[in-house]
């Protein structure tokens, strides 16, 4: 990735996480929002526009290099090795979601039935696998990417499809807080290519979402879970009714 591209993604998270939008920087700008995306699509931001959105989000220029560039450094994926190593151990595995959720120290400990001990020893591991920095009074850095994911088809990707299939749907999504869409229809490749894409725009949508609402107490948050999937398939009970090709 250019620095560039760099510069301005990193731009955008530091608007996201003050939650504010390109409506907001068209104003900034004396432009049209339609302008402003375009400027950020096309990565045309002058070193002007660039000072004047920083001075809006009191935020000097230096200090979004700096943060280009510990964006830069942050940990995009775990090894398979890595991975293994979280899954194999319970309370591990409990603490590194709760961390790249956002948790602090105090969270896990009051919510979960973990020693301060524990605790410590379990990030102690994340910050060996170089997912955390532990910082004095047991503060937290993420040294996470904003893109982080867990391996496809990796160890943790695997143990999660496991309780999808026996816990996640084992609901009547009723409830107002849940909601379950199906949808079937016919898709040419180049439209099955299209849609795939608008499910990525809207996983860096969720992600957004949980990063501009980070500074919310935990206690006015909860576990979100949102499954997006595509693929070419059909129920399997229409199998023995396909005609031979």
């Amino acid at each position: 990735m250019s620095q560039t591209k760099t510069l301005i993604a990193t731009l955008k998270r530091q608007l996201r996480a003050q939650g504010k939008t390109y409506a907001d920087v068209a104003i900034w700008l004396g432009l049209s929002e339609a302008s402003v995306k375009r400027l950020f699509a096309e990565q045309h931001l002058t070193l002007e526009r660039l000072e004047c959105i920083c001075d809006q989000l009191n935020l000097e220029f230096s200090e979004l290099v700096q943060a280009m560039q510990e964006d830069e450094q942050r940990l995009q994926e775990l090894s398979h090795a890595q991975e293994q190593s979280i899954v194999d151990d319970q309370e591990l595995f409990l603490v590194a979601v709760c961390v790249i959720n956002g948790y602090s120290f105090e969270d896990i400990y009051h919510q979960y039935q973990l020693s301060e001990a524990q605790c410590v020893q379990q990030l102690l591991a994340l910050e060996r696998l170089k997912l955390i920095d532990l910082l004095p009074g047991n503060r937290i850095r993420r040294r996470i990417a904003a893109n982080f994911r867990w391996r496809p088809g990796g160890p943790i990707q695997r143990f999660f499809q496991q309780y999808i299939a026996t816990e996640f749907f084992q609901s009547h999504f009723d409830n107002d807080n849940e909601k379950l869409v199906v949808l079937n229809g016919l898709l040419s490749q180049a439209g099955n290519v299209e849609w795939q894409q608008t499910i990525q725009r809207l996983a860096k949508e969720f992600h957004a979402l949980c990063e501009r609402e980070g500074g919310l107490p935990i206690r006015q948050r909860f576990g979100t879970t949102s499954v997006l999937a595509v693929r070419q398939w059909q129920y399997g009970l229409f199998q023995d009714y396909k005609r031979e090709s």
